[in-house]
């Protein structure tokens, strides 16, 4: 596979200023997990291997408070479900690749090279080659997270258990919560699965954790339809 140097080296200088963010963000999570109970080797082959903050960070949460397998699973699933969205929004711009080369897109197609891919596509570069572009960008991002949990973990490894370094994991949630709310919608579903979340942590399994989430969601859809029907008799 021939590459593009232009997209390439494009596609790094847009990432560069992601990866300064990405790194902290990993060494935290890699020394979250060690101190829920996690071993290093098993914190880096998580990254490696599911490469998605967010859905790491809960299934940490999950597994340090003895959730079970498929509560961990389902959530971890249902995190996840807006990569699908993602490469469905991009595949468009993509047909004309390899199933090799959209696989490889695929696995690293985080929340920062959707965005940024989707900024660029749509200005219309006629030179851009779009799989050097994306894969210029996701291949640097995921090294460096996987880099940086697995330090984190290894320094982590080292912090006594005294420190109960724990208390990491749901201050990382609520940084990744509050910039999420912008609107309505956001403070609708983020209230009511909060409330659901504490109302319901007596259910076996921590299922109350899954019921929350789906509960949320369903309210932030309502609340966004309530809102666009209003919006558009508003107009009339």
């Amino acid at each position: 596979m021939r590459l593009h140097p232009p997209s390439v080296l494009l596609g790094l200088r847009d990432v560069l200023p992601m990866l300064l963010g990405a790194a902290p963000f990993g060494l935290i999570t890699g020394a979250s997990a060690v101190a829920a109970g996690m071993a290093a080797v098993d914190v880096t082959l998580m990254s490696a291997a599911v490469f998605a903050g967010a859905a790491q960070i809960a299934a940490i949460a999950l597994m340090s408070s003895g959730a079970a397998v498929w509560v961990v699973l389902l959530t971890t699933f249902m995190v996840n479900l807006r990569h699908l969205m993602y490469s469905a929004a991009l595949a468009p711009a993509l047909r004309g690749e390899s199933l090799p080369a959209r696989a490889a897109m695929g696995a690293v197609l985080v929340d920062h090279v959707y965005a940024l891919a989707s900024l660029r596509f749509g200005q219309g570069h006629p030179s851009l080659v779009r799989r050097d572009y994306v894969l210029a960008m996701g291949v640097p991002m995921w090294l460096t997270w996987t880099a940086a949990t697995a330090v984190g973990a290894a320094l982590g490894a080292q912090v006594p258990r005294s420190w109960q370094l724990d208390f990491a994991v749901p201050l990382m949630f609520l940084a990744l919560l509050i910039p999420s709310i912008r609107n309505r919608p956001g403070l609708v579903a983020a209230l009511t699965g909060g409330g659901l979340a504490l109302a319901l942590r007596g259910l076996p399994f921590n299922a109350g954790l899954v019921i929350a989430a789906l509960s949320g969601i369903a309210a932030g859809t309502a609340a966004e339809g309530v809102a666009t029907a209003l919006a558009r008799k508003g107009g009339r």
